[in-house]
């Protein structure tokens, strides 16, 4: 919409035509977005506009039409900047901070952010200077000097005060969670110069145990200007952060399928022995135990364990985590008809055994949002009759792997991050066994031997301001990127069938145990196995996959609910994604592109609970419905990857 089409020659902003005109005159709204109709002025230089007029009539249909008069006066330009008050850095070092230069358009809002009046967390101001360096007690004051033409100078007063030093710090409101789970992770310390990005950064560690309610961490300095120093006081409000999951679902030809699941994301080991301890679990050390069963009977079941110390030792953040897994999963193929049979659910299977041990350490180059993880381990695959990997009906096959990850994850916190970024870079490596013991054609996976690279990135950026009366209401961008690569070490030797990557449908396969690929959602498409785009998927026999993969997805995210009860947004996607069987016939620019809607529910005791609509537009042919082009997909318990 164009100025010209808003105002007429004079001076009233006039109705517009709308498709939706039946909302209701609210006063006290009208009157705040007559306060926005200035800021919008103040912003681009106005800054004597006012509200000379406003009226309200009825239109012939009874509806209610406003019309406002502005006088938009002269528009100014910033002048001269000069400083006053300030001994621990020079002028030059506070003007480029500032970042406001002669002839820039005037703005208020602009030159209050930049002195930092208006706290943001990202930092970077003049306050968050000083404030940063232990300057607890400082203030800052813009003055108009002078005003001249359509000029203003300014000279910036600044107090600095003493450097304060923390005392005391106060923590309030854990009534589950042991007191040095949550010292651990405050960054402010007894003794050292008070910071403000400390405590930013200690509300993100906070929020990201997931312990606590993340809307209502409160933080509070208390300063004493007659001593010098500052207590702080944390205010918290436990939250459950423990899930039950009990569910049953229909897998066609499977059948029904039950699934019993808990996850105590506070557990207490080291009280396990302790009946007094029991309440009803023993928790407040924040470790983490999981359980997870599923079965249907004969046909399937798989069984996970987890267990992780995220503070090894007590002392630093280094992360302990063991699992173990052990699956059967029954095709159920008879080999005379090429279909599922029930009869044949004791001949044609896979079993899956296998266990990890991982060892993260936080690192403090290039920042200590960095961590480094080794991780070590072995998965025996059994099968009989199973036509899914080539080359690999019926046998016994061993993986023995290490993988390496850096992460780095700055998100500000763990349900609906608002800021921030993850990026992950992983590598794993099985021994080059063909390349010591030689190619035995007639076992050639006994031993599985392979290389695998994957990166994913993600990144959060809020729209738009906070609103709604918690603050809490604001659109995110989401924007993420991920890729996969498997390959092998003699060229000799076929790739390993193991390890790969599956490509569309909903991503919950896995749930049916660990099959030995790597499942990559792709919303609006089921499983395809050709990188072609132009032919359309089939998930019902998908016999091999990729060894490599890309995908992008782009998600605009809005929150309807935030608070302990229950966490619910809503959010738009366009997601492109496809996968190849050889780096020569990569291509990232040939790629299935699908759009849609979905919302997710985050409940304390169940965890995750999504829904997705998607429509993959390269599936939609000439003269065909729509509906035949898209999918409904459903989550529980984890995001798909």
């Amino acid at each position: 919409m164009t100025k010209k089409e808003y105002w007429d020659q004079r001076g009233y902003l006039i109705p517009s035509k709308t498709f939706f005109a039946n909302a209701k005159f609210n006063e006290k709204k009208y009157r705040e977005d007559k306060e926005k109709v200035l800021e919008y002025y103040n912003s681009l230089g106005y800054r004597d506009a006012v509200i000379a007029a406003d009226t309200q009539y009825y239109n012939s249909k009874g509806n209610l039409n406003i019309a406002i008069k502005v006088d938009e006066g002269n528009r100014y330009y910033f002048g001269n900047t000069t400083w006053k008050g300030n001994t621990k850095y020079t002028d030059s070092i506070l003007t480029v901070l500032l970042g406001i230069r002669k002839g820039d358009v005037y703005n208020i809002e602009t030159l209050n952010k930049k002195l930092g009046r208006q706290l943001s967390p990202e930092g970077g101001d003049i306050s968050s200077l000083y404030m940063d360096n232990g300057y607890l007690f400082f203030q800052v004051e813009a003055v108009e000097t002078s005003v001249y033409s359509d000029t203003i100078d300014h000279e910036i007063r600044i107090q600095e005060g003493p450097q304060a030093t923390i005392k005391n710090i106060n923590i309030s409101g854990n009534d589950k969670t042991k007191e040095y789970v949550i010292r651990r992770e405050i960054r402010t310390l007894p003794g050292e110069k008070f910071s403000r990005s400390d405590l930013i950064r200690t509300q993100r560690e906070l929020a990201n145990l997931g312990y606590f309610d993340q809307e209502k961490i409160g933080i509070q300095p208390v300063p004493n200007q007659e001593d010098g120093t500052v207590d702080i006081n944390y205010s918290l409000v436990e939250r459950s952060s423990d899930q039950l999951e009990l569910s049953a679902g229909w897998g066609g030809g499977i059948g029904l399928t039950g699934t019993l699941g808990v996850t105590f994301n506070n557990f207490s080991l080291k009280n396990i022995f302790h009946k007094e301890a029991w309440d009803p679990l023993p928790a407040g050390d924040g470790q983490k135990l999981s359980l997870r069963f599923q079965s249907n009977g004969r046909f399937f079941r798989s069984l996970n364990f987890s267990f992780t110390e995220p503070w090894l030792g007590g002392k630093k953040r280094n992360s302990f985590t063991v699992s173990v897994f052990n699956s059967r999963f029954s095709n159920a193929y008879n080999p005379q008809t090429g279909l599922f049979d029930r009869k044949y659910s004791d001949s044609s299977y896979l079993k899956t055994t296998g266990f990890s041990l991982s060892l993260g350490k936080q690192l403090k180059w290039p920042d200590d949002f960095f961590t480094l993880v080794y991780t070590l381990s072995f998965i025996n695959y059994n099968s009989r009759n199973y036509p899914i990997f080539p080359g690999f009906n019926s046998g016994t096959s061993s993986n023995v792997n290490l993988k390496i990850a850096l992460a780095r994850s700055s998100v500000d916190q763990p349900i609906f991050p608002r800021s921030g970024s993850n990026f992950l870079v992983s590598a794993a490596f099985t021994p080059p066994w063909s390349l010591w013991r030689g190619i035995n054609e007639a076992d050639i996976f006994r031993l599985v031997e392979y290389h695998k690279w994957r990166f994913n990135a993600e990144w959060f950026v809020p729209l738009g301001k906070p609103h709604g009366e918690d603050k809490s209401r604001q659109f995110v961008l989401r924007i993420a990127a991920k890729y996969g690569f498997i390959g092998r070490y003699n060229p000799d030797m076929p790739i390993s069938p193991f390890e790969r990557f599956q490509v569309g449908n909903a991503g919950l396969t896995n749930n049916f145990g660990v099959l030995g690929y790597d499942i990559i959602a792709h919303r609006g498409y089921p499983v395809y196995q050709t990188s072609n785009v132009n032919v359309n998927p089939d998930i019902s026999q998908a016999t091999t996959f990729f060894t490599i993969f890309n995908k992008y997805t782009m998600e605009m995210r809005y929150p309807f609910v935030t608070n302990p009860s229950s966490t619910i947004y809503g959010l738009a996607f366009f997601e492109a994604a496809n996968g190849w069987y050889t780096f020569k016939r990569w291509n990232p620019f040939e790629l299935r592109r699908s759009v849609g809607v979905g919302v997710r529910f985050f409940l304390p005791m169940f965890g995750l609970l999504g829904f997705d609509y998607g429509v993959g537009l390269d599936r939609i042919r000439p003269n065909g419905r729509l509906r035949d082009a898209s999918s409904f997909t459903f989550m529980l318990g984890f995001e798909p990857e």
